[in-house]
């Protein structure tokens, strides 16, 4: 029987690296992505007086999720852009986008956040220089329902 190690209490665990990530847009791998910023979830408190008390409690209120903007190298695809210009127009097509965590080697997923409903609300082009030889980086910027966290790559229980 084969067993896995776990680390122990307080042990010291590598954290992962920042820069193995792919994007999946409704299960599809879509570009190459150099960055990927603003993946958060703020609950703001809200202040609560109960009756006959002077005392003001802080209760949780309604989640938010801030806006993620991926940072991608501008290639002859137009997907990303036809998605934007149909929100434009007025037709939301609102998909899951999953921003995938990948190990140190690229070969294996370890984490994934899934935007649910996400849709296009800002893109902007690549700045262009005639001096610079830098790749051609554009920004989409998403806004989306709800934040999903999966751990991916989990070790088999074993038997």
């Amino acid at each position: 029987m084969a067993t896995t190690a776990t680390p122990q209490p307080g042990a010291p665990v590598d954290p992962y690296r920042a820069y193995n990530f792919k994007l999946l847009v409704n299960g599809i791998t879509n570009g190459h992505f150099t960055e990927v910023s603003g993946l958060e979830v703020n609950i703001p408190a809200v202040p609560y007086r109960e009756q006959g008390n002077d005392r003001i409690r802080m209760v949780p209120g309604q989640v938010e999720y801030g806006p993620v903007t991926l940072h991608f190298g501008l290639t002859a695809s137009r997907e990303l852009w036809d998605w934007v210009h149909a929100v434009a127009r007025g037709t939301v097509n609102r998909r899951n986008v999953s921003v995938v965590l990948l190990d140190a080697a690229g070969t294996a997923e370890v984490l994934r956040w899934n935007l649910i409903n996400a849709w296009p609300t800002n893109w902007r082009g690549a700045h262009l220089n005639t001096l610079g030889q830098e790749i051609a980086i554009a920004a989409l910027t998403l806004r989306y329902e709800s934040l999903e966290l999966e751990a991916g790559g989990a070790a088999p229980t074993p038997a």
